[in-house]
């Protein structure tokens, strides 16, 4: 509810990711109980959720629907972690505003005359606004760390290939970059803390087995 006023007022949210009442219901009979457990978490729109579109802010994918969760979606849902909603981002994401011509323009919930900065600009709108206490983005160059600095929130780009960025692509050219600097996902949230338990619940066995490309390195307490 929280997530729809925010919305109404600057824009950020894309879409509703059904089937997430479903998945708590299912949490609530689990014995073990995830580092996530029960936490909504947002989703910028590229990242590849089952039964959704990744628009990329690009009216071509608007008609290919996803047909499996990306991994780092398949681990917050190992960690009880219940994504809820996917986030606006500007067209083609390299970019540090936040507008497309499919979801339109969203604005800085701090001011509403200003940009929430990009490209996880609607991940950056919903946390400030209060709509969201953990979101997924993805930085290559400055896309975690610039809408969480104009939105006033804390945000990691973690080091390359620490978390998976695999997509099962339903369809193939599903990458259209290939960047010298790599692409990661990062938490965004209002604390550090949250960062790091994030980190921590994503550096797990799972993760290392869904892809084994990533260094197995378990998340470090004293770091």
């Amino acid at each position: 509810g929280e997530a729809l006023e925010v919305n109404r007022e600057v824009n950020c949210v894309t879409d509703f990711i059904h089937g997430c009442e479903d998945q708590l219901q299912k949490l609530k009979k689990q014995k073990e109980k995830g580092l996530l457990y029960g936490i909504p978490i947002s989703i910028k729109d590229h990242i590849n959720c089952k039964g959704h579109i990744s628009s990329g802010g690009m009216v071509k994918f608007l008609g290919q629907v996803k047909e499996e969760d990306s991994v780092i979606v398949q681990v917050l849902k190992h960690q009880g972690g219940i994504p809820f909603v996917k986030t606006n981002i500007p067209q083609t994401m390299i970019n540090y505003d936040c507008s497309n011509l499919i979801f339109g323009q969203t604005l800085n919930p701090l001011n509403p005359q200003k940009s929430p900065g990009g490209s996880s600009g609607g991940e950056g709108a919903l946390i400030a606004g209060g709509g969201s206490i953990l979101g997924m983005g993805s930085d290559v160059a400055g896309s975690i760390r610039l809408p969480s600095s104009f939105c006033g929130l804390c945000g990691l780009k973690p080091t390359g290939n620490r978390i998976s960025t695999a997509q099962p692509a339903a369809v193939t050219g599903d990458r259209p970059f290939v960047l010298a600097v790599t692409g990661v996902l990062g938490p965004m949230a209002r604390d550090v803390d949250s960062l790091a338990l994030c980190m921590k619940a994503l550096l797990c066995q799972e993760m290392f087995q869904l892809d084994p490309s990533v260094p197995p390195i378990p998340f470090n307490e004293q770091v």
